[in-house]
């Protein structure tokens, strides 16, 4: 019996698409289901794929309408109790499925069970070995840069990196689905949040490994369009899953978190943009609705708020 579906979301991924799916098919030893849903592509990819793998499945979009929805089509198109969202600028090593559905099934209360991302052009480094948020309002990755033989022991995180996790699909039903307001970055840390915000586990698994080239779709790792969509998102985050009373508990770490960050893009060139994406976050704020606290979830909230502040000491120590 089919226990998971591998969806991947594609946008002019040609150059990484095939490889990807070569990868899945090879290094899987279970059956499953293979979902790619592509964000109006116009370099081939789509047709190159068709060509080489029939047996996978394929929804067409218009355009593109951003990561967050792509991956929300192809997890509600899911019939199968586990989601595997993984990026199209991966490759799988083996037994990657296997581990995280036994990961994932090991208690109801995980929803989500991120692997070991290794870099692609130096594969003896870590891309990602646990995805966390502190109360400066970071989002960072841990061990990124560190040799792959380090953070071998699984252990919770705050969140788990979308580009390459697995996800307990009736828990979308209880929390939501991912928020398409986010069109791309920290959508995964939000999800990650609601779900801790239900009592929900995230795991990190060093046994599953997979190597990500990264930023494949925006095109480096520091660019107009990632700068200014993750300082957005990240002022919508915080508007959006803090009650007011935790804003404001955390605004001197917000303040000198989102002040570093200032003077880092300034420094990069991209300190008009980033201060641009604060505005646009400002705006969001307006228009959205914040998550409705709940007085049952208290002990959730005073669990996140700790973890927040012990995340920034693991920020620097990077353990």
């Amino acid at each position: 019996m089919c226990e998971v579906t591998v969806v991947i979301p594609n946008y002019n991924g040609k150059k990484y698409l095939c490889s990807c799916l070569e990868a899945l098919y090879e290094n899987t030893k279970l059956a499953f289901r293979t979902l790619v849903i592509d964000n109006g592509s116009g370099d081939g990819s789509i047709e190159e794929a068709k060509e080489r793998f029939p047996q996978a499945e394929y929804v067409l979009l218009e355009k593109n309408f951003g990561f967050c929805r792509a991956v929300n089509i192809g997890i509600k198109r899911s019939s199968t109790p586990y989601v595997i969202l993984l990026n199209n600028d991966t490759e799988i090593r083996k037994g990657f499925v296997e581990v995280l559905l036994r990961a994932v099934k090991q208690n109801d209360r995980i929803f989500s069970v991120e692997s070991k991302m290794i870099q692609y052009r130096d594969q003896t480094l870590i891309d990602s070995a646990g995805t966390f948020y502190n109360a400066l309002g970071w989002a960072f990755a841990r061990g990124k840069d560190k040799k792959i033989h380090c953070y071998s022991r699984c252990c919770r995180t705050f969140a788990a990196c979308a580009g390459a996790a697995i996800y307990r699909r009736a828990v979308f039903d209880e929390i939501g689905f991912f928020d398409e307001r986010h069109f791309a970055y920290l959508e995964d840390i939000d999800i990650g949040y609601r779900a801790r915000l239900h009592g929900y586990i995230n795991l990190y698994e060093p046994e599953a490994e997979v190597i990500h080239v990264g930023s494949a779709s925006s095109g480096s790792r520091y660019n107009e369009f990632k700068t200014k969509y993750s300082a957005r998102n990240n002022i919508y985050l915080i508007y959006k899953n803090m009650p007011l009373l935790q804003i404001i508990l955390n605004f001197p770490f917000l303040f000198a978190g989102f002040a570093a960050k200032i003077i880092f893009f300034f420094r990069k060139g991209y300190g008009g943009i980033y201060l641009k994406g604060l505005k646009d976050g400002l705006c969001l704020c307006t228009k959205e609705r914040k998550m409705a606290f709940k007085k049952e979830n208290l002990t959730h909230y005073i669990r996140i708020q700790l973890e927040l502040w012990v995340n920034i000491f693991r920020r620097f120590t990077d353990r």
